[in-house]
């Protein structure tokens, strides 16, 4: 049995403590929120003792593991005395506001022998591992270009609200682009980023750097991204795309559910997509016969039986699919406690190079 200890009890602490409790062999034992009241409602729920201060659910023998889902700028301090506690440690994401905090924090805990990641959960979305299939065996051709477009709501961010200041959040680079910098990296290897820009929002009394963007050389290509924060809740919306030799992968949504996979293939790759999405919907745009089967492109010549569309996933719904996300997110590292040679989906190793890309972005990036 993982007794779970968490710090931060808002909002999203209790959607992800709920996707946590899904798995076996795990409970709440206790909770802290600088706010005592939170921690209180939040144990109406979950049950547990309600700590008054961190110090005390760290000393607790009865805790095994801490959950930290608190704002940015507590992230290190808070893995680090956990770490130092003995307890095993998930933190929500940015692992510090510093990538060398996070190394730091990477290297304690492979020094204690304990769990230490950040909840970079894209991962464990079936649909990374049904791309991560397309690109590795080359179903598509080469990688050419990519991007994500992240269309953000700002609605619930209020004016006062700590993601604005980036003393307290790192800015939307390193609190929010971590995610994809990773996915991506997930897909077409280490990343290095190239270019970088932010832009103030205007006509304001302090700044706030809502809208940024970043190119990123990958191992096989570039890939662009934009995160803005500007939208209505109902105008939020993302988009993400792989460009291949042959054609392109598209995904939609921040927790992606849909994909459209457009391009040309012959009879055995057709195949190769069927085994690797089951249930999808298979368009035949168009058929070629031996006269007109053959492309070029790129100086190389190749030959395609037909031009199709593939869809998948246009019934799952965002939140039910985060939810399996944090769910098996949650085993994996619960796997490598009970099994230090399991290798996870993602570990600090993660965490920290994210962190370094964003902050790479964070600190070139032209203030426009």
């Amino acid at each position: 049995m993982i007794n779970l200890g968490i710090i931060g009890t808002g909002g999203f602490a209790r959607f992800s403590v709920n996707a946590f409790l899904l798995a076996t062999n795990v409970r709440v034992a206790g909770a802290y929120d600088i706010a005592p009241q939170n921690a209180l409602d939040f144990l109406d729920q979950f049950s547990g003792k309600a700590f008054h201060n961190m110090q005390d659910i760290l000393a607790d023998p009865g805790i095994d593991l801490i959950y930290i889902s608190t704002p940015p700028y507590l992230h290190y301090e808070q893995s680090k005395e956990a770490l130092l506690a003995s307890k095993h440690v998930i933190c929500e994401k940015p692992a510090a506001l510093r990538s060398e905090e996070a190394k730091e924090l990477v290297e304690l805990a492979k020094e204690k022998h304990l769990l230490y990641t950040v909840n970079l959960m894209q991962r464990y979305n079936p649909l990374f591992t049904q791309v991560q299939q397309i690109v590795e065996k080359k179903l598509l051709g080469e990688f050419v270009h990519g991007f994500f477009e992240n269309y953000a709501a700002d609605e619930g961010l209020v004016q006062e609200h700590w993601m604005w200041d980036e003393s307290k959040s790192g800015g939307i680079f390193i609190e929010h682009a971590v995610h994809f910098f990773d996915l991506f990296m997930g897909w077409l290897g280490e990343g290095k980023v190239v270019s970088a820009q932010k832009l103030k929002r205007p006509d304001q009394q302090r700044d706030y750097w809502s809208r940024v963007q970043a190119v990123v050389k990958y191992e096989k290509g570039l890939v662009n991204f934009y995160h803005g924060f500007d939208q209505p809740v109902c105008l939020d919306r993302q988009e993400l795309r792989l460009e291949f030799e042959r054609g392109e992968i598209t995904l939609y949504e921040w927790i992606p559910v849909r994909i459209r996979i457009h391009g040309l293939l012959n009879n055995s790759d057709i195949e190769e997509f069927k085994n690797i999405f089951v249930d999808a919907d298979i368009n035949y745009l168009d058929s070629f016969s031996e006269s007109n089967k053959n492309f070029r492109g790129r100086f190389k010549e190749f030959q395609a039986d037909h031009r199709i569309s593939i869809t998948a996933g246009k019934d799952v719904q965002k939140m039910e699919r985060y939810q399996h996300m944090l769910t098996s997110m949650f085993e994996d590292q619960m796997r490598w406690i009970e099994d230090p040679d399991h290798k996870q989906s993602i570990s600090g190793i993660n965490a920290y190079t994210s962190l370094k890309m964003a902050e790479e972005a964070n600190n070139m990036a032209v203030k426009l």
